[in-house]
């Protein structure tokens, strides 16, 4: 491929490319979210009882730290876990160039991280995952546990990191041609996301939330 090529790729995954992902992202959230919230819950007629612990709040944070014991038990998933997460975040809302496209997207602004830094966590996050990766393929309980939508959510979660890293490195493919794959694959990721276990991102708390309100009405610390 030559560079016109390369050009014209990253052209189209600027413009047409990311408007679609975008259209398709947003369309599949609302859609997700009509079918959860649209299944409704008969009313709890039962008289609450009031249990110090048992509400929805206590429940967001009691689910958001390892239960006890289980950090000894699964250092890797929990460690590994929260590295990843908290590492995914940085780079996606704190590398300058992210907040420039949000803020041309959006409108929204704010002071970014070194980029040098965000590199290191880039670095650190990637690792994190692929240790994740083969403690689930070493441990038969978790490899018999997995499906084909985990190994999927895994690679396309990964392959932004990978391909935004390399072409922010100048490794192994022309910089135009890496940006416009570090462009594609994220656009892959946010048509999958609304459709594969990704959309844990918009659901978690309010879902821990939810279990926590109905097992508190009940007296039922979750």
């Amino acid at each position: 491929m030559d560079p016109m090529n390369h050009l014209q790729l990253l052209t189209w995954a600027r413009g047409t490319g990311l408007n679609l992902a975008l259209s398709i992202l947003l369309l599949g959230i609302v859609w997700r979210l009509i079918e959860i919230y649209g299944l409704g819950r008969k009313k709890d007629l039962s008289a609450p009882r009031d249990v110090a612990g048992a509400s929805g709040w206590h429940t967001i944070f009691r689910r958001s730290v390892p239960p006890p014991g289980m950090f000894k038990t699964s250092p890797v998933s929990y460690v590994g876990g929260y590295v990843f997460h908290i590492g995914l975040a940085i780079v996606v809302f704190f590398f300058a160039p992210h907040i420039a496209l949000i803020k041309d997207l959006f409108g929204l602004s704010w002071p970014g991280l070194p980029s040098q830094m965000v590199h290191l966590i880039s670095v650190v996050t990637m690792a994190a995952m692929v240790v994740v990766l083969f403690d689930r393929i070493n441990k038969p309980v978790k490899r018999f546990l997995s499906t084909f939508g985990d190994w999927f959510t895994w690679t396309v979660t990964f392959l932004p990191l990978l391909t935004g890293w390399m072409a922010v490195q100048h490794l192994l493919l022309p910089y135009t041609l890496m940006l416009a794959l570090h462009i594609l694959s994220v656009e892959l990721l946010l048509i999958c996301l609304p459709f594969t276990k990704l959309f844990h991102a918009f659901t978690v708390f309010g879902s821990r939330w939810f279990n926590g309100t109905v097992n508190g009405h009940k007296g039922v610390p979750v």
